[in-house]
């Protein structure tokens, strides 16, 4: 079997995943490869998330490595014999690497949690709004029709069959940023309270009077499947996507979320009465900002 050309995110995971397998139970690659009649170059090019693995050898390294965590082993065979393919297949050869991966990565999420100081995040973003983004001569967005298409399709998952809890924390200063007409930015803000009507949606707005949290932590997606060690960090950075995904840092953005949440306005509840709302909350702000458009 040839080697890839293209490795995506989750062909690279698992071979991290069992790299770090082998590496707890103090194996060399060398070693391990004999224990299950493999060649050394070939367990190192799945370890890469070069080559695939055939379900019974991903069993036999579990075993070799004294991996009992059954959930856990079960998921790694879900993500080995997984085809890599869904709706973002027809964007293959018209959409980058990171694009096409967040959208694997959230179609198997349990969880999303997500901070945004700029921009609304993508998965909250109406088609103008997007457009609007992707249409700015500065920000160097190439193939929009294409890009627009595809975010918009990313969507579906906050309404589809077992959709994942999304919980988004949003920075006040994003509410504020200008793209496109005042009423672009207008329909925006009424899009976020719609969309906190729905069950698995939690909107908070991070204002600018709480601490400086969100000023440190950058943008980032948490996502989390059903394993939740399983986990993936998504950085947004100029050059293309970062993951990460060792158990330290899924930690720390955990963690990092936990306070941007609790030191954020009472999420978006539109099911208050008004004399219910004795304090500051996410739709007493946004309700403001609609006011001033």
């Amino acid at each position: 079997m040839g080697l890839r050309t293209t490795i995506s995110e989750r062909q690279r995971r698992l071979g991290f995943e069992l790299k770090q397998l082998r590496e707890h139970a103090r194996l060399t690659a060398g070693e391990a490869a004999v224990r299950i009649s493999m060649s050394r170059a070939q367990l190192s090019h799945i370890e890469l998330g070069r080559t695939s693995i055939l379900t019974e050898r991903l069993l036999d390294l579990c075993r070799t490595y004294g991996c009992t965590d059954k959930p856990h082993i079960e998921a790694l065979v879900s993500m080995s014999e997984a085809s890599g393919k869904g709706w973002w297949s027809a964007y293959r050869k018209l959409m980058g690497p990171g694009a096409l991966n967040l959208a694997e990565l959230e179609s198997e999420a349990r969880a999303i949690r997500a901070h945004e100081s700029l921009f609304i995040p993508g998965l909250f973003q109406t088609a103008d709004y997007a457009q609007a983004i992707f249409s700015s001569p500065k920000l160097g967005f190439e193939n929009i029709e294409s890009g627009l298409k595809f975010r918009m399709e990313r969507q579906q998952i906050l309404t589809g069959e077992n959709p994942p809890s999304v919980h988004a924390v949003i920075h006040e200063a994003a509410l504020h940023m200008r793209f496109g007409r005042p009423q672009v930015v207008r329909d925006q803000l009424l899009r976020l309270i719609e969309l906190a009507r729905l069950p698995n949606v939690t909107i908070q707005i991070y204002p600018f009077s709480a601490q400086a949290y969100a000023a440190i932590s950058g943008n980032f997606a948490h996502i989390i499947p059903s394993t939740p060690r399983l986990g993936t960090v998504v950085l947004e950075q100029p050059l293309g996507a970062g993951y990460l995904t060792e158990q330290p840092q899924l930690q720390h953005y955990s963690d990092l979320f936990d306070r941007l949440a609790e030191n954020s306005l009472a999420p978006v509840n539109v099911s208050l009465a008004p004399e219910a709302q004795s304090v500051k909350d996410s739709l007493g702000l946004i309700q403001h900002l609609l006011y001033t458009l």
